[in-house]
């Protein structure tokens, strides 16, 4: 077989193909379910654990996952450029690795304020009950260096932020995080992989929601965890094994079906979502701003232009002198736009954003109530006039 390209949209459609056997080969490689693994001799068996305990990814028990997994994580690892992949069964329990797996009692860390929710929610009282502090920096005020303490262990990032997408200098960080040797994990799941590569930027970790675009049609719950580190690789190995994760083939086998339109996919979205933003900030009556970094006026543009291959289908908005009823009954009125909390698959969605979640963004100086969408692959002609529509009929 011929070698793939260099490109990365290339090698992400040829990634983990199965080999020729007898000279056939499919296309997709086989979804393979086991929960037993069998082995040809107790010497197979024995050669396979001392591979395994040396870090490579065999496969001794159905939980270690089979030729599925293995295709999936080249997969992940080509569009994070890293050599080692953990799957998890969710983008909570893959972040949750990382901490759980790089912190221990006494230790600190410091995360960006404006990431995932349930970072706060949930992972920072388990870490808390357990003896880890957490303090929290903003990216529009640069390196944490008031907030470094001798204990720091972890910087946690999320670039574009959750909801209102502020875009940090990662590369600035990531010197930082070198210079005092601290580690730093990024939530890679606004650019899968594709838009966005934090290792290549300095980090030292990159965690996705696979769930979101890597699966592509809302039909996937999924996590990775991607290093090049050998010395993390086993770290996050050791504690991904004594917390039983394991994902199972089926969803391994969606997960890697989406990578392979993943670029035309992403493409379209970009391409859709920006049509809206635009036509957003036409509608100067109702909306207060719109937070997207591919728009000029973002804050974040600059840095967007210079770190990021494109955009996705998440833009977000203020609406202008509105209350929290107006917005919901807003987005009750859009027909086309579904209510869901995910995004990532192939239809729009909206959400009004919770206040508790905006509250937390530094980047946040408003009242005004936040409507997110993710815009889909639905045509944007049709998209914007539902807007039209749900504002005229609410808020004009």
């Amino acid at each position: 077989m011929a070698s793939p390209g260099d490109r990365l949209h290339t090698r992400v459609v040829h990634a983990g193909s199965p080999p020729f056997e007898d000279g056939v080969a499919p296309v997709n490689v086989p979804v393979v379910r086991t929960s037993t693994v069998r082995f040809a001799s107790e010497a197979v068996r024995a050669s396979l654990h001392h591979r395994r305990e040396a870090g490579e990814p065999v496969s001794m028990y159905g939980r270690h996952g089979m030729a599925t997994h293995r295709a999936l994580e080249a997969a992940i690892g080509e569009l994070e450029g890293a050599s080692d992949v953990l799957l998890a069964p969710s983008g909570l329990s893959a972040i949750s690795l990382v901490f759980i797996a790089l912190l221990s009692p006494g230790d600190h860390v410091l995360v960006q304020d404006g990431v995932y929710g349930p970072v706060r929610e949930r992972v920072e009282p388990l870490l808390t009950r357990l003896g880890v502090s957490f303090s929290y920096f903003s990216a529009s005020d640069g390196v944490p260096a008031a907030l470094l303490r001798a204990e720091t262990r972890l910087i946690y990032a999320e670039s574009p932020s959750s909801f209102l997408y502020e875009v940090i200098d990662l590369p600035a960080l990531a010197a930082f995080a070198r210079e005092h040797s601290v580690l730093l994990a990024a939530d890679n799941t606004w650019g899968a992989g594709l838009l966005y590569q934090p290792l290549a930027l300095g980090a030292d970790i990159a965690v996705q929601a696979t769930t979101k675009y890597l699966g592509g049609h809302s039909d996937l719950m999924q996590g990775a965890v991607s290093t090049s580190n050998p010395q993390l690789a086993r770290t996050l190995r050791d504690t991904h094994d004594a917390l039983g994760l394991s994902v199972g083939a089926d969803g391994a086998s969606l997960a890697l079906r989406g990578i392979r339109t993943l670029a035309v996919r992403l493409a379209q979205h970009g391409r859709n979502a920006l049509e809206v933003a635009r036509y957003l900030q036409s509608e100067c009556s109702a909306v207060a701003r719109v937070f997207y970094p591919a728009l000029p006026e973002d804050p974040g543009h600059a840095l967007w232009r210079r770190d990021f291959k494109g955009a996705n289908g998440l833009v977000s908005f203020a609406l202008r002198q509105a209350s929290r009823e107006q917005a919901s009954a807003f987005v009750d009125a859009l027909r086309l736009f579904g209510i869901g909390a995910s995004w990532g698959g192939y239809e729009s969605l909206a959400l009004v954003a919770p206040q508790s979640r905006l509250r937390e963004h530094s980047y946040w100086r408003g009242s005004e109530p936040v409507v997110r969408l993710h815009v889909g692959l639905e045509d944007p002609v049709d998209l914007i006039g539902d807007l039209r529509q749900a504002f005229r009929h609410v808020l004009q």
